[in-house]
């Protein structure tokens, strides 16, 4: 499917039974063209923002700076909507995994991740996945739609309420990070994604800086230049494979963007220096890419980008058809390419209790269809 294709695949706008307009997801030049719509000074847009998005306040009585005429009209008209939670699983090690459901009924999952020093929220993009890669789970499940930037910046609102961050703390924020790593390939859904993560970062509001935001990408080339001129934030490549037949193979979009391509793309990265580099991300399969000749391959691979490697060991999921390469290999792939000079990470698992962790994430919205379906004819059900 083309970029052009991807951007028309949408829900409706945000709108709930009263027929109300949701507010969140919306721009600050939006909220004002909206406030002069209901005979309101554009001001009124930067209190409502501060109510929205520093304090996260949903009732518009609460809103106490506001005139109370103001407020009444602004609930005739609006709400600040977050999406349901269909599922919410926690795991062993702190992990949470959220399975969210829009206004469609349509399914995505977003995992936040603590850490001592920081903690992350995996958000999603898009309900299922057009790429197809071989190793991951979200891509067994076909491309739904693309997310909008009111569900994409609902997923942040969910999770700082589930955490209880507001006001928008400035330091030790238990949600402190953001990877666009979840469902779906951020960069055939750019212009939501790019929307969202302007409103995520704004000073005024949610306030999580571009340097602690990191969008991964399998390598839409046409799109990367512009993911880091218009929204500068670290960029972390879905690399997995050091050769075009390996990559077509298990990263199916290097058919149409190759290995050359997507270096060369990379080496004009916006921004690129040795305080912002570039993240590959690889993922190790036993007997696949995990060879002392792969590690030296990478490396060779890399040499002309600031770069570092975040090496992730397979998670499994129901009928993967790989397995995790051993923790010698790991080892020895990793010693390789720290010693050629590049950080090397490996990284722990998280959340595999709960289906959480890298790879594994799938909303797997036609079978809870199915199981609704069943729980309101269960002979239906028996029968199948």
């Amino acid at each position: 499917m083309s970029i052009e294709k991807h951007a028309e695949s949408f829900a409706a706008p945000a709108v709930d039974a009263q027929g109300r307009r949701d507010l969140i997801g919306l721009s600050r030049a939006e909220l004002e063209a909206l406030m002069g719509d209901v005979g309101e000074p554009k001001f009124r847009a930067r209190q409502l923002w501060h109510w929205l998005y520093h304090r996260g306040e949903r009732d518009f009585a609460k809103m106490s700076n506001l005139s109370k005429d103001f407020r009444v009209r602004l609930d005739e008209k609006f709400f600040v909507g977050r999406p349901d939670i269909a599922v919410s699983l926690a795991s062993k090690d702190g992990t949470h995994k959220w399975l969210l459901e829009f206004n469609d009924h349509q399914k995505a999952e977003t995992v936040h991740i603590p850490e001592e020093d920081r903690g992350t929220l995996c958000v999603s993009s898009q309900v299922g996945c057009t790429l197809t890669c071989k190793f991951c789970h979200t891509g067994t499940q076909r491309l739904v739609r693309n997310l909008t930037a009111n569900e994409i910046v609902g997923q942040v609102m969910m999770a700082r309420d589930h955490l209880g961050e507001w006001p928008s703390p400035p330091d030790g924020r238990m949600l402190s990070n953001i990877v666009m790593m979840g469902m779906g390939e951020p960069l055939y859904n750019f212009d939501q994604v790019a929307k969202a993560l302007k409103i995520v970062m704004d000073g005024e509001g949610i306030a999580i800086s571009k340097r602690r935001i990191t969008l991964s990408t399998a390598g839409v080339v046409p799109m990367i230049e512009r993911c880091g001129a218009e929204l500068g934030v670290n960029l972390a490549i879905s690399l997995h494979a050091v050769n075009d037949e390996l990559r077509n193979e298990i990263v199916p979009i290097n058919k149409k963007y190759p290995i050359k391509e997507l270096m060369a793309a990379l080496e004009n990265y916006p921004g690129l220096s040795n305080a912002r580099r570039i993240t590959f991300e690889y993922v190790m399969l036993k007997g696949v890419n995990d060879s002392p000749a792969d590690a030296r391959a990478l490396v060779k691979l890399i040499s002309k980008v600031p770069a570092k490697v975040n090496l992730i060991p397979f998670n499994p999921w129901p009928g993967a058809p790989f397995e995790r390469s051993t923790p010698a290999a790991i080892r020895d792939f990793s010693d390789i390419v720290f010693d050629a000079g590049y950080s090397s990470p490996v990284r722990t698992p998280r959340g595999e209790d709960i289906m959480a962790a890298c790879g594994q994430l799938k909303s797997d919205s036609v079978k809870q269809r199915r199981s609704d379906k069943d729980r309101a004819n269960p002979a239906a059900g028996e029968a199948a």
